[in-house]
């Protein structure tokens, strides 16, 4: 008997400690199976815009819609903490994210360059032969 209380103290121990990890950090399947906080997201949001900017696969246009939805998410999630975040705060914040994410990778890969169609996507060089 004793050892079954033992085990399910241990068991409640653990479940209780869970949600409190899993609200302030977000999954993030591309960082091998980790963990990611919000604010860890929200650097490498901002650092995937940078890249796009200079090497020139994001145009001037891309890039400020980006940064601009990128603010609002932000400020969203300013006020969010204001009166501590709750479950439904977080999964709103991720869901954003995961869009503004999808939205880099498709504005990134979409062969708008800043310098006109097709320069420095290896597809065409007349200078090449």
């Amino acid at each position: 008997m004793k050892r079954v209380l033992t085990a399910l103290l241990a068991v409640s121990a653990l479940a209780a400690a869970v949600p409190a990890t899993a609200s302030a950090q977000s999954w993030n399947g591309r960082n091998n199976g980790a963990w990611m906080s919000i604010d860890a997201r929200q650097a490498m949001l901002d650092r995937r815009i940078d890249m796009g900017i200079r090497n020139g696969t994001l145009t001037r246009r891309e890039a400020d819609q980006l940064r601009r939805e990128f603010r609002d998410i932000a400020r969203l999630e300013s006020r969010y903490r204001s009166g501590g975040l709750q479950g439904w705060e977080r999964a709103d914040l991720d869901r954003r994210f995961d869009t503004l994410s999808a939205r880099i990778r498709v504005e990134s890969r979409d062969n708008d360059r800043r310098y006109g169609y097709g320069y420095g996507d290896g597809r065409y060089n007349p200078y090449r032969y």
